[in-house]
């Protein structure tokens, strides 16, 4: 298998140009600069300089402590989604246009949370605000209603993804994961699902197993039984070996039903894939008659018009779709596939055929249609996902600058336009070393909120302190300007 940094191969050179990838990391190369990351202490900001960060929440962002106190009040943690946490507490937003979100304190930051991933032309768009809202005058959000945007949007869907040939639109990522297992295991008749170890496919009971770190199992299961578990396994990242020796397993107990990878690497790529592996896992899923999902909640559009699977030329069975599908618009997922595979999730009542149900009342809604309808149009008009993943390349190579002039032993990589900066190295611990992750975690997740509150004090929001975002909106000068307030922050360690 190949590791070493390499262009695209040469029957993916003809659609180069239509994807944000612009060259795969060296895994081999960056695994060892994470694990010497994470072997040696923790390099946090300097305490002298934090005192002085947190300063700026207590006299910038007075009016977000009111929102937030009031929050905790009525919210349990005082948040929706681990989103919206930030440390020392959750800033309030009012405004979001092209690059840039301001708080209700009138303090403007760079965006690059992009409210986890599908803001890819830039916040509310004006082209594809202009649609919706001309949806929303002649029709409103919802009719429980067939829409012709559902038919517009499944055709674009189907045009633009290698392996879809049909597509069913659901209410968010969370839901088209459990469609696409439900629908894998009514296809094979099989019970056995494998995930690709720390993937985050949602918050479902059975995905929950094996999240964030790799061979944490259950530990994030609280409140489900074991049962809903029972048929889940994890294994991995680029370990073929163990991966087939558990589907020779599992074929002495029933077969595996499907494997599921988010196709970058768990976590958007925080674990990068070798450049091979999904079309290693394609070839092991033909072999042991299982079916091969990918979990696209995030590349779909943002690595290209063809997402993951056209970068890496391999076609999925079911493809999963999520926030990316409406371009940050709500009620957004779905799930896609082959024709044979996807109708057994024909809708209606009282059928007698062998099917999966799988519903959703607000699913297809014609303002979420509309958007990802025009939002997609949008995309592949203006070449998003290219332009968004050489912002991502000047982004990391700025990165990789500041942190080897400073001497730091911090880590920065990209897939495009999904940017890591590793400073705790929390994300790439795992229970191979579990005394290491009862000692170290607290303190490196600490560490990782610190990193994110100094960046927000400096005008930048990003996800978790640790992953970038970029977008269409972000322009050499406002990478330009990002790197010098990266630099800013990366002195204070």
């Amino acid at each position: 298998m190949n590791s070493t940094a390499v262009s695209l191969p040469t029957n993916d050179i003809d659609l180069a140009p239509e994807y944000g990838i612009s060259e795969w990391p060296d895994t081999v190369s960056l695994y060892e600069r994470l694990a010497a990351l994470v072997r040696q202490p923790i390099r946090p900001i300097r305490r002298e300089n934090m005192t002085t960060v947190l300063e700026y929440f207590q006299e910038k962002c007075v009016a977000s402590l009111r929102v937030s106190e009031e929050a905790s009040r009525v919210i349990p943690g005082g948040v929706q989604h681990n989103l919206a946490f930030n440390y020392p507490f959750p800033l309030a937003f009012t405004e979001a246009k092209g690059a840039y979100l301001t708080d209700i304190d009138g303090n403007r930051y760079i965006d690059f949370l992009k409210a986890g991933g599908p803001i890819l032309l830039g916040s509310n768009d004006p082209t594809v605000r202009k649609h919706v809202v001309e949806l929303l005058d002649s029709c409103g959000p919802v009719t429980g209603l067939l829409h012709e945007y559902e038919v517009k949007l499944a055709e674009v869907v189907c045009e633009a993804m290698p392996s879809i040939e049909m597509f069913r639109m659901l209410g968010s990522g969370t839901e088209a994961v459990m469609a696409a297992l439900r629908l894998a295991r009514a296809y094979t008749g099989r019970k056995w699902i494998i995930k690709i170890g720390a993937g985050y496919h949602g918050w479902s009971d059975q995905m929950v197993y094996g999240m964030r770190l790799p061979g944490t199992g259950r530990r994030e299961a609280i409140g489900i039984p074991r049962s809903s578990t029972a048929y889940i396994q994890e294994r991995y990242p680029n370990d073929l070996g163990a991966l087939r020796r558990t589907l020779m397993l599992n074929r002495l107990r029933g077969g595996t039903a499907a494997i599921i990878v988010e196709p970058l690497g768990p976590e958007s790529g925080t674990r990068p894939v070798e450049r091979d592996f999904n079309r290693q896992l394609q070839i092991l899923c033909k072999e042991f008659g299982a079916l091969l999902i990918f979990d696209e909640v995030v590349t779909g559009f943002r690595v290209g018009m063809g997402g993951a699977q056209g970068y890496f030329g391999v076609k999925p069975d079911i493809t999963v779709l999520g926030k990316c599908l409406t371009g940050g618009y709500p009620m957004a997922g779905g799930i896609g596939g082959r024709s044979d595979v996807m109708m057994l999730l024909a809708g209606g009542i009282g059928t007698t055929s062998k099917r999966a149900f799988v519903g959703g009342t607000l699913s297809a809604n014609p303002l979420s249609c509309a958007a990802g309808y025009f939002g997609i149009q949008e995309m592949r008009r203006t070449g998003a996902a290219v332009k968004a993943g050489r912002a991502g390349d000047r982004l990391r190579k700025g990165l990789d600058g500041i942190i080897e002039r400073l001497g730091l032993p911090f880590v920065a990589y990209n897939m495009g336009s999904i940017v890591h900066l590793q400073t705790s190295g929390v994300m790439l611990m795992s229970m191979r070393n579990p005394l290491k992750v009862m000692k170290e975690a607290g303190p490196r997740k600490h560490m990782m909120e610190e990193m994110g509150a100094a960046f927000s004090a400096h005008g930048l929001v990003t996800l978790a302190g640790s992953r970038i975002y970029t977008g269409l909106a972000d322009t050499d000068e406002v990478i330009d300007d990002a790197l010098n307030r990266f630099e800013d922050v990366l002195k204070l360690v």
